[in-house]
């Protein structure tokens, strides 16, 4: 099979542009989000599932896992995942401005923050954020990108 290398530079056409937004899929939270994510991970705190132990809290209510909510702004799962081929996902960061519950319906918003070389390496720093069926801004974060040279290839089968 031939090989098809696509080189991506800052200004390729393909490549998303700085300012550019995409959007994820919304979600409406429910306790089997809490639950799979819980058995998945192991994180089986009782702020999540369990509502007599969360009345206790400030909160009131069982909260969503904090990297649950992290994890649904993935670049790969927006109207941007045409755009990113090549990107490999080198770190991210994020705070938590107000919790998630079950019933709310939650939104990840992605914005081309920066696309940089150093050296011969080719950067992308994404601004991601999540808002509820409230437009009130659950999360903000970024994710960092590097964009590989030659990140098509087929081969010969």
């Amino acid at each position: 099979m031939s090989k098809l290398i696509r080189k991506h530079t800052v200004n390729d056409p393909d490549m998303p542009r700085e300012g550019e937004t995409f959007e994820g899929p919304s979600k409406t939270l429910t306790d089997a989000h809490f639950l799979l994510f819980s058995a998945l991970t192991g994180d089986v705190h009782p702020i999540h599932y369990d509502v007599e132990y969360a009345k206790a809290t400030r909160f009131e209510k069982p909260l969503a896992h904090g990297l649950l909510l992290q994890s649904l702004t993935a670049l790969g799962a927006s109207t941007g995942r045409d755009k990113v081929d090549g990107f490999v996902f080198m770190e991210q960061g994020c705070r938590f401005l107000k919790p998630a519950v079950v019933g709310d319906t939650i939104r990840p918003r992605q914005k081309i923050e920066r696309i940089w070389k150093e050296g011969n390496k080719q950067f992308c720093r994404v601004k991601t954020t999540l808002v509820n069926q409230r437009d009130e801004v659950l999360l903000e974060g970024f994710h960092l990108y590097r964009v590989l040279r030659d990140e098509h290839k087929e081969r010969k089968a």
